[in-house]
């Protein structure tokens, strides 16, 4: 019960004009003020407004570019799962998020303690990313898994 309050208490508060202005910059990040304004029917101060104030209040975390990888030469995808030494995790998973070809990694459940998403132009970088994973201290085993096709790759969220 208390852990529920915790949850509760820790979920912004969002307004329903907030999710209409997230909902249009996430479709696209390019949209002036004066767009967001028109499409969700308020003035241009209030969108420039909201969306200062999701960025303050860490909602908004930047703006990016959506790229098509494989158009980039970027053909290989991988799912590393690794399990770490100890109280070492942290530290593991700090030298990984370095990579320049490491797209994501996550804390997970299970017999692994993290798994890193990785995108390569081809299996020399992605060996040398592997043997340069297994020589990091404190790795006590890796499983590389390649993606042999991507289905959905979306970064956005439903709201």
């Amino acid at each position: 019960m208390e852990s529920e309050q915790l949850e509760l208490d820790s979920i912004e508060n969002i307004e329903d004009i907030d999710l209409r202005i997230l909902s249009l910059l996430q479709e696209d990040c390019r949209l002036s003020f004066n767009k967001i304004a028109k499409k969700i029917g308020v003035s241009v101060g209030t969108a420039f407004n909201h969306v200062k104030d999701l960025e303050k209040r860490g909602i908004i975390q930047g703006y990016t570019l959506m790229l098509n990888s494989s158009k980039l030469g970027y053909n290989l995808t991988v799912i590393v799962m690794i399990q770490a030494e100890g109280n070492f995790l942290a530290d593991v998973e700090n030298e990984i998020s370095k990579s320049t070809n490491t797209i994501a990694v996550y804390d997970i459940t299970g017999d692994y303690d993290a798994v890193a998403v990785a995108k390569f132009k081809d299996r020399t970088s992605l060996n040398s990313f592997i043997k340069n994973l297994l020589s990091l201290p404190h790795i006590k085993r890796t499983v590389t898994h390649i993606a042999l096709n991507v289905i959905k790759e979306e970064h956005g969220i439903k709201l």
